[in-house]
């Protein structure tokens, strides 16, 4: 991690472009890097966390192998999203921004794919997909599962 900071300690505004690649090498930010990456920036703790908590992209710990993320926008939500929020919930067992006890599936919500007139969109892992239905997300789930 020090490494990460020393590539960008010269940068104007270096805390976001390390925590983005702390986050690309190792998943997460784990509260662990906020006294550090505050003490090698010389800023605050507070100022670390706040940036970390206010981003949704970033993650304070291992997300699961799968991430999907369902928009709930409101062109989704005109078609059908929160629908889809209820059944991923309630197929999953899991809450947004939860991820399932055995580590497979992270669910997360975006507001806005930039996927509008398929909606309602998602997007499992780095892919985006449109008209989501229950049936469909179910088996996107269980094709995510067996890689």
């Amino acid at each position: 991690m020090r490494a990460l900071v020393a590539a960008h300690r010269g940068d104007r505004g270096a805390l976001m472009p390390i925590l983005h690649r702390i986050q690309a090498e190792f998943g997460y930010v784990g509260p662990d890097v906020v006294p550090v990456l505050a003490a090698e920036l010389n800023i605050s703790r507070a100022d670390v966390h706040g940036v970390i908590t206010f981003y949704t992209d970033f993650r304070s710990e291992p997300a699961g192998a799968t991430v999907l993320k369902l928009c709930r926008a409101e062109a989704c939500q005109s078609v059908g999203a929160e629908e889809l929020v209820a059944h991923a919930e309630q197929v999953l067992g899991i809450k947004i921004g939860q991820t399932t006890p055995d580590g497979s599936v992270t669910l997360d919500q975006v507001f806005c794919l930039g996927n509008c007139a398929l909606g309602p969109a998602g997007q499992v892992d780095e892919r985006v997909r449109g008209r989501l239905t229950p049936a469909r997300l179910d088996a996107l789930l269980a094709d995510g599962a067996s890689r």
